[in-house]
């Protein structure tokens, strides 16, 4: 690390005062939580990018205009494409072009949609030179030239080619056994489940049965007589769903399994293609998640070809990212890997034979990026300036060396051309709400193309610090924001709101625009609270023995690291110990109840929202991942449970959750409603009806609300 990183690293934990003096206005929930009629006007100014070939055109919902430095020539309008594809009505108009692409480098051509169409056009020439019906489609994926489609419709799963000609690939589609969609509930980085090959000439897709699977009784109240809506929910321990992967051949018009062998209830995830079509590479990972291997298979015959690397843990392993091929050598592929204890980049031959690793250090590759073709570099996002950064870095396949491409500050988020040959980074800093560059890879010039106004100006702004305390091992630095009012005054006593989260794959501080502090923090320091949160161990981006020290306890390490923050809240002299309250929700709700119960005399006020109460009742994918089976771990899971703890409480809790949560199901409230009466306990619970693990729209402002007269009820 040279010294201008180190220097930068250490700038970002001292304090950042922006308190202006000629501040006046206060800010109105409506304003600062998403769902507030207002929200949009304190959001920091955005502009929505996409690259055509090498220019980036900004996209928005009336033009689409190429950008040049700091300039914008408009390429087409809203009304110019509604004109070229004869809109006579507006259900057949384009109501934004947000989501216009452009699938050919140097033509004038842009891909777009309305619910009956979707059409590429000419804006050059006025005219549409391609189009197709998509009425009834749902899940589509489209190849990248835009012009073949796999979707999903009444539960089958079908293609459509370019010339329209469609294929039904499923006949037994159904709530139970589901074709094409994510599967194994989102977990290892899975967000899809059709994947097109390079050409667009083969589709391999999920199919996933479920009909093994116990159903959750759901209920959907929104109907004359409620219905019965069940979920498929597979618990920790139980029966879990099977999983296929077709390969269809769209010339020859012919559909193979892969041969993925036994036991049925195994995960297949991060599904990749190699250059030429002819293999399926896909990580392969047991159900106690412990023993992960990437196996290749005939794209033809679905028979597998090998297993190209195996990784075994004590613990879990916990593949996140498919393999990807070098654009210039399609003999050499690249594999994320957490294997030295970190998320690092390595280097393959296409058989399997590790040739080096690319990076290397006690430090989180976050993403890979993508490919500089010119400079044969693999571009990426680490955190290796500082835990709480996200920078972009350049590292040789031929040699290892890295390079960094932004200026050293802040959270950047990449996006790169065709060629790797530019970039358009967005990033935020503690004191800079947006900015966007245009990166030169091979030289990292940057210009910069917004740079957005601080929207807060003019009102008044609370005091942000930022800054490390010890973990519960007294070694390991934990990262932490704090927000105080406005007019903080260090001789008084203040109320605090510790707010937590704590769980895996998750962060709540980093070096965003004020430290990434939620909006509502922001409120609650107006209305003259601190608020608190701090990073355990448990969360992300910090490496494996940070993450895994919580395994098969979830939520013990968590507390004691929790608690050394409250340790460090009590040691300042403005904080009222008697008036300690703690928020959470998903996992954070789990913790806040874990809190109020294991330390009662503590907080005096929590409010836990989609709490987990016992991890036997949450899904199998991520319960045993972390928690190993109730059969097998018998210890973790009464120590973590908190039935039979509603008998501690002391301070006012309140519990709320979303009546149709999927993810966290209402048992887990429920089952803890049910032990308070039976000790006596009498806390607060409400439910959101239609809601399930978030709280949407309008709701949200309701929620919030409700949130903040439970902490002004009980800790002022």
């Amino acid at each position: 690390m040279n010294m201008n990183i180190k220097t930068t690293a250490a700038i970002l934990l001292c304090t950042m005062t922006t308190m202006t003096a000629t501040a006046q206005k206060e800010f109105d929930i409506e304003q600062l939580i998403r769902g507030g009629q207002h929200y949009s006007t304190l959001t920091p100014e955005n502009r929505y990018l996409r690259w055509w070939g090498d220019t980036p055109v900004r996209l928005d919902v009336e033009q689409c205009a190429a950008v040049n430095g700091n300039k914008e020539t408009t390429l087409f309008t809203l009304d110019d494409v509604n004109s070229i594809i004869g809109a006579k009505t507006i259900a057949d108009s384009i109501h934004s072009l947000f989501y216009a692409k452009f699938p050919e480098k140097g033509k004038t051509i842009t891909a777009v949609k309305n619910s009956h169409n979707r059409y590429l056009i000419d804006w050059d020439k006025k005219k549409v030179v391609w189009q197709q019906p998509c009425d009834g489609e749902t899940e589509a994926e489209t190849t990248s030239d835009g012009k073949r489609t796999a979707y999903l419709s009444a539960d089958q799963l079908y293609i459509k080619d370019e010339n329209g000609k469609t294929t039904q690939l499923s006949q037994d589609g159904s709530r139970e056994i589901v074709y094409g969609q994510s599967v194994h509930r989102n977990e290892f980085g899975i967000i899809n489940g059709m994947f097109w090959s390079p050409d667009g000439n083969r589709l391999a897709y999920y199919r996933m049965d479920q009909t093994m699977v116990a159903d959750y009784p759901q209920v959907d109240i929104f109907t004359r007589e409620a219905e019965y809506k069940p979920d498929k929910y597979p618990m920790a321990g139980m029966t879990s769903h099977q999983v296929k992967v077709g390969v269809y051949d769209l010339k020859k018009q012919k559909n193979v399994w892969l041969e993925t062998g036994e036991p049925d209830d195994h995960y297949l995830t991060n599904i990749a293609w190699s250059p030429d079509e002819k293999t399926v590479y896909m990580f392969e990972l047991n159900r106690k998640q412990n023993d992960c291997r990437l196996n290749s298979y005939d794209a033809i015959t679905g028979k597998k070809i090998k297993e190209l690397v195996r990784e075994t843990s004590d613990k879990y392993v916990e593949p996140m990212n498919p393999i990807q091929f070098l654009p210039w050598d399609d003999s050499k592929f690249i594999l994320q890997s957490q294997k030295d204890g970190y998320n690092h980049i390595y280097l393959y031959d296409k058989d399997g034979t590790l040739i080096r690793q690319l990076t290397k250090g006690q430090w989180v590759v976050l993403r890979v990026v993508g490919f500089s073709k010119n400079t044969k570099e693999v571009i990426y996002e680490s955190n290796e300036v500082s835990p709480i950064q996200s920078n972009i870095f350049a590292v040789s396949t031929e040699t290892a060396q890295t390079r960094r491409l932004d200026d050293g500050t802040g959270w950047h988020y990449a996006t790169l051309n065709g060629d790797g040959s530019k970039i358009i980074d967005r990033m935020s800093a503690p004191k800079t709400p947006r900015k966007i560059n245009l990166i030169n890879t091979a030289d990292a010039s940057a210009q910069v193309y917004l740079n957005a106004a601080d929207p807060w100006q003019g009102y008044n702004q609370p005091t942000i610090e930022c800054g490390t305390i010890k973990a519960a091992d007294n070694a390991t630095d934990l990262y932490y924001s704090m927000v105080k009012p406005h007019d903080f005054d260090p001789a008084k006593k203040y109320p605090v709101v510790v707010y937590v989260y704590g769980g895996p794959h998750a962060h709540n501080v980093d070096a965003t625009w004020h430290y990434g502090v939620r909006p509502w923090s922001v409120y609650m320091a107006q209305k003259g609270y601190i608020v608190f949160s701090v990073d355990n161990r448990g969360s992300e981006n910090r490496g494996l023995a940070f993450e895994q020290a919580t395994f098969h306890q979830l939520g013990q390490v968590e507390m004691t690291d929790q608690m050394k923050g409250v340790e460090f809240l009590k040691s300042l002299p403005y904080t009222d110990n008697d008036r300690f309250g703690v928020y959470g929700w998903s996992f954070g709700g789990f913790m806040t109840t874990s809190l109020m119960c294991n330390y009662p005399d503590v907080f005096k006020a929590g409010v836990a929202g989609g709490p987990v109460i016992d991890w036997k009742w949450y899904e199998v994918m991520y319960g045993e991942r972390y928690m190993g089976t109730p059969e097998d771990n018998p210890e973790g899971y009464a120590k973590s449970s908190l039935i039979g703890k509603a008998k501690n409480l002391k301070g006012k809790l309140q519990l709320i959750s979303g009546y149709n949560d999927a993810t966290v199901v209402p048992q887990h409230c429920l089952s803890f409603i049910e032990d308070c009466i039976e000790n006596g306990i009498q806390p607060d619970f409400f439910f959101y009806p239609g809601e399930k693990h978030g709280v949407a729209g309008y709701k949200n402002i309701h929620l919030n609300k409700r949130i903040t007269q439970h902490f002004e009820d009980n800790l002022k």
